[in-house]
């Protein structure tokens, strides 16, 4: 790996140990893709580098690092390999739970230094309330890295009594519960256009007993964990993990494409692709819009964090504005990735190539919830100053 985006061997002992794996991570990509999911030795070297408790606790053993750090570990990560930075993106937002839980059910959890939990916050299980525990059964889509995993967690409805719980604001009431891996059936659905090396398949239980301090809620409750990370928009930080795999990736397609057009001659002529116009100002134009996204993304995080920092109290333009730099960032990312495709010409049709495959990461990482074309509307609205539920922001 030549000419990454950011140095990060200063970021603690993590950004030199992550740095040292990139090679790896790189000559491996094609494997981890057909493999359709993280390797588990690889896995096992990212958490032993502590690239999975980037955001935990400090309390816990976490390197509970500033969203910045984050971003550039993140992005260094995919840059080497998109499935392998997003496995490391979920693991690490995961943790997050163990800010808003108890301590002594957090340590269980997250404890271990190099443990690796997951899981999906989107309410696809139903849980009863049972007094003291939920009786938790439900299926989830999209399980990232989830075979790796010694603890998972599932977004759930809350019933008690065969009766649906609400918010205050009458929106259904749901939970994060987090269980062992040992109690899951995973499924094999992952079959898709890309990021194929995520081993984002589904997962299930049926009628797990899971204590009630296993479980958070991110809309209702409050963080329990003091730290300044835990006040910065935890949705933000989220689609924060997205943009920067997504940024990653295009940059590790622009750096290839760079270097082919430097070295590869047009057909039927002796000049190299660099000397032609039109590939100047394509490579110049995404250059542009790349460092552009990277920049603005980069100020969006500046200023929630100053902002976390001050007074814990984020305001409602600095969350849109994260957001907004997020959804520009992933989708920017995913032009950049169409133009190195098409300037790699008919190699870069064939399923084998890293261009292809950076492709297609890109295209999928443009469909997750927290970078979607619709985040355009929320941020819309708190720009015009009209009624947003601030709950997902």
């Amino acid at each position: 790996m030549v000419g990454l985006q950011y140095d990060i061997s200063a970021i603690g002992n993590v950004g030199a140990a992550v740095l040292a794996l990139l090679p790896e991570i790189s000559t491996r990509a094609a494997e981890i893709e057909e493999a359709r999911r993280l390797p588990q030795d690889l896995a096992a070297k990212l958490a032993d580098a502590g690239a999975f408790n980037l955001s935990k606790p400090a309390s816990l053993g976490g390197l509970e690092l500033p969203p910045s750090d984050f971003m550039k570990i993140i992005a260094t990560l995919a840059e080497a390999d998109a499935s392998a930075g997003w496995c490391a993106m979920i693991a690490v937002t995961s943790t997050l739970g163990a800010a808003y839980m108890r301590e002594s059910a957090a340590k269980e959890i997250f404890g271990a230094r190099d443990v690796i939990t997951g899981g999906v916050f989107a309410p696809m299980g139903k849980a009863e309330d049972k007094g003291d525990h939920y009786l938790l059964s439900g299926q989830w889509q999209w399980g990232s890295g989830s075979a790796n995993c010694a603890w998972l967690g599932g977004g759930a409805m809350i019933f008690k009594d065969g009766e649906l719980q609400k918010f205050e604001n009458g929106a259904p009431y749901h939970r994060m519960l987090f269980f062992p891996a040992e109690v899951v059936k995973f499924i094999d659905s992952w079959h898709v256009a890309g990021m194929k090396g995520t081993g984002s398949g589904d997962f299930s239980v049926e009628d797990v007993i899971v204590p009630k301090d296993r479980s958070v809620s991110f809309v209702a409750d409050k963080p329990r964990d003091s730290g300044r990370l835990y006040k910065f928009p935890l949705f933000g930080l989220l689609a924060l993990g997205v943009s920067s795999v997504a940024l990653g990736n295009a940059r590790a397609a622009l750096e290839e494409v760079k270097t082919i057009a430097i070295n590869k001659k047009t057909p039927g002529g002796s000049r190299a692709m660099a000397q032609r116009a039109v590939v100047q100002v394509d490579i110049a134009r995404a250059t542009a819009q790349l460092e552009a996204a990277f920049g603005y993304l980069e100020n969006a995080v500046s200023h929630c964090w100053e902002e976390a920092q001050q007074s814990g109290d984020i305001s409602a333009g600095a969350k849109a504005n994260l957001r907004l730099a997020c959804v520009h960032a992933t989708e920017t990312s995913a032009d950049v990735c169409k133009t190195a495709y098409t300037l790699g010409g008919g190699a870069a049709v064939y399923s084998g190539h890293s261009l292809q495959r950076r492709f297609r990461d890109a295209h999928v990482a443009t469909q997750h919830i927290a970078t979607a074309p619709a985040v355009y509307e929320l941020a819309g609205r708190i720009l015009l100053e009209q009624p947003v539920d601030m709950a997902m922001l």
